[in-house]
C-alpha cells in the first residue's frame, strides 16, 4: 500500500464486515475454491456448447444438400427450405464465433496481462 494504514477505528470496522462476511458460509465456499458456478452449470454449459457445434454442423450438411437439389430442379420449395437453413447455419455460427472470441479474449488477457488501451 502507498498511503497511510488503516485507522484503529477503520481496522475495527473491517474486522466487524469480513467476520460477517464470514458468517456465510455459501459465499464462504464460492469464495475459498472460485468455482465460476455449481458444477452442474459447468456440465451443462460444456453440454450445450458441444450440441450447439453439432447442430451447426448438421445444419451446415443440410444446406449443402439442399443447395445442390434446389439448384438442380428449380423448386421454389427447395430454395426457400436452402435460403431458411442457411440463414440458421449462420447464425448459429456467429454464435459459436463469439463465444469463441470471447474465451480466447479472456484467456489472452489472463496470459499476456495487458489491456486493450482502447481507441483514445
Amino acid at each position: 500500500m502507498d498511503g497511510p494504514g488503516l485507522s484503529e477505528p477503520e481496522r475495527m470496522i473491517l474486522a466487524e464486515i469480513e467476520r460477517d462476511l464470514r458468517a456465510d458460509e455459501l459465499l464462504d465456499r464460492r469464495l475459498r475454491t472460485m468455482s465460476p458456478g455449481p458444477p452442474l452449470a459447468r456440465i451443462t454449459h460444456g453440454f450445450r456448447t458441444h450440441l450447439l457445434a453439432a447442430a451447426v454442423s448438421g445444419l451446415a450438411t443440410l444446406t449443402c444438400v439442399l443447395l445442390v437439389m434446389a439448384a438442380s430442379t428449380s423448386a421454389p420449395g427447395l430454395i426457400w427450405a436452402f435460403a431458411t437453413t442457411w440463414a440458421l447455419t449462420l447464425v448459429g455460427l456467429l454464435v459459436l464465433v463469439c463465444r469463441w472470441s470471447k474465451r480466447f479474449s479472456g484467456r489472452r488477457r489472463v496470459r499476456g496481462g495487458e489491456q486493450d488501451p482502447g481507441p483514445c
